[in-house]
């Protein structure tokens, strides 16, 4: 077979990831303050913030299967970041929280898919071109890194409608640059003949083992939605400045990189599934502790806890749908993955947070150590079921 043209270094590939991870980095902690800001109450903002996420195990293999149509993987991904783009300046020409909700939904939605799909042409180029996909994937975590502490600092400078402007240029510059650091990469090799795109999906979904796997990631990843949403809003309660506040996102992922970076020996050696019970024991422990409002001091080594409670089980997901899925089904697999653990489950704990926090404050995190204990529990029966198979 012939090797794709087209460009894909690792670094080139990390920078794509920078410029989506650049306007998640500062959706994820301050789009919740642009909306209080507007008087939404936390109910509301859970609602808004939510619906995406809830959507995506329909939409998310919706768009897979969509984007699978395409001759180049990077046509559907440049499409729905420049969709996006524009949805998200439109939130600065309405008000209140019906076309809030509606214009979140859609461009939400479209950027959310983006990153999965990035995923697979980047697990492609690794494998091909013998680099580590963590080096890659860890030059988007630092830019999430710089959204975070870049955004908290000069929110204290412009307000919160610089949350808005920036989510919505930086989805533009990953539209623009999509051709310049996306490879060429084919859906479909030239010589074979296409799968069925819809089939797939049904295989996955009557495969036990895979979705065992991916619920028990969708709910330690779910476990994060208290955090994504309304950690902000529970640090500025305690008196924490929008530069500390900021910080302390950035130590959480600058823990990742480094996960990401310099872990992929010991990775190796521990393999995807116990990397997932890691990933649940370390959620537990860590929103157990949040619960409690722990002083700024304590605050900053609990966020290391977010190389294992996030990174550990995103990477250990990766490695079991690559492994337990055909490769005609690596789109779909993917996104489907990615629908439920930052897509279904995710939105209803997300929804859930709202009236959490609005009644309990930072107890609300209880919760979610109960959704991370669920979740630690799957990882074990699934590393038991797949070792009596092995």
């Amino acid at each position: 077979m012939a090797r794709p043209a087209g460009r894909g270094s690792p670094i080139r590939l990390g920078l794509f990831y920078a410029t989506l991870y650049v306007s998640l980095g500062a959706s994820a902690p301050y789009m919740a303050v642009w909306l209080k800001a507007g008087g939404l109450t936390g109910g509301q903002i859970g609602a808004v913030l939510a619906l995406p996420l809830l959507a995506r195990v329909a939409t998310g293999p919706a768009l897979a299967v969509w984007a699978d149509g395409f001759h180049l993987r990077r046509t559907a991904i440049a499409l729905m970041a420049a969709a996006s783009a524009v949805l998200f300046a439109a939130l600065l020409a309405v008000q209140g929280f019906w076309p809030w909700l509606g214009l979140w939904l859609i461009g939400a939605t479209l950027f959310g898919a983006c990153s999965p799909l990035v995923d697979v042409i980047v697990l492609k180029r690794a494998a091909r071109d013998g680099f580590d996909f963590g080096f890659a994937r860890g030059i988007g975590s630092v830019a999430y890194v710089a959204a975070n502490v870049g955004c908290g600092v000069l929110l204290t400078w412009f307000g919160p409608q610089l949350v808005v402007v920036w989510i919505a240029v930086a989805a533009a510059v990953s539209a623009l640059l999509a051709k310049a650091l996306l490879p060429a990469e084919t859906v479909y090799d030239a010589d074979t003949p296409r799968p069925d795109r819809f089939g797939g999906v049904g295989g996955l979904i009557r495969d036990p083992s895979f979705m065992l796997m991916i619920g028990s990631v969708g709910l330690i990843q779910a476990a994060h939605g208290f955090y994504y949403s309304f950690s902000t809003l529970v640090w500025r309660a305690q008196g924490l400045s929008s530069t500390v506040i900021g910080l302390l996102w950035g130590v959480g992922v600058g823990t990742e990189v480094a996960f990401l970076w310099f872990g992929e020996p010991w990775r190796r050696r521990l393999g995807p599934e116990r990397l997932l019970i890691l990933g649940g024991v370390a959620a537990v422990a860590r929103w157990t502790a949040f619960a409690f409002s722990p002083p700024v001091w304590l605050l900053f080594p609990l966020q290391t806890l977010h190389a294992l409670s996030f990174t550990a089980t995103f990477v250990a997901s990766l490695q079991l749908v690559e492994r337990m899925s055909p490769p005609e089904s690596a789109s779909t697999a993917q996104t489907l993955n990615a629908a439920l653990y930052s897509g279904v489950l995710i939105g209803l704990a997300t929804i859930a947070s709202g009236p959490l926090f609005d009644r309990f404050g930072a107890l609300g995190y209880l919760a979610m150590s109960g959704l991370a204990v669920i979740g630690l529990l799957g990882a074990v029966a699934l590393k038991a079921r797949r070792s009596a198979v092995q």
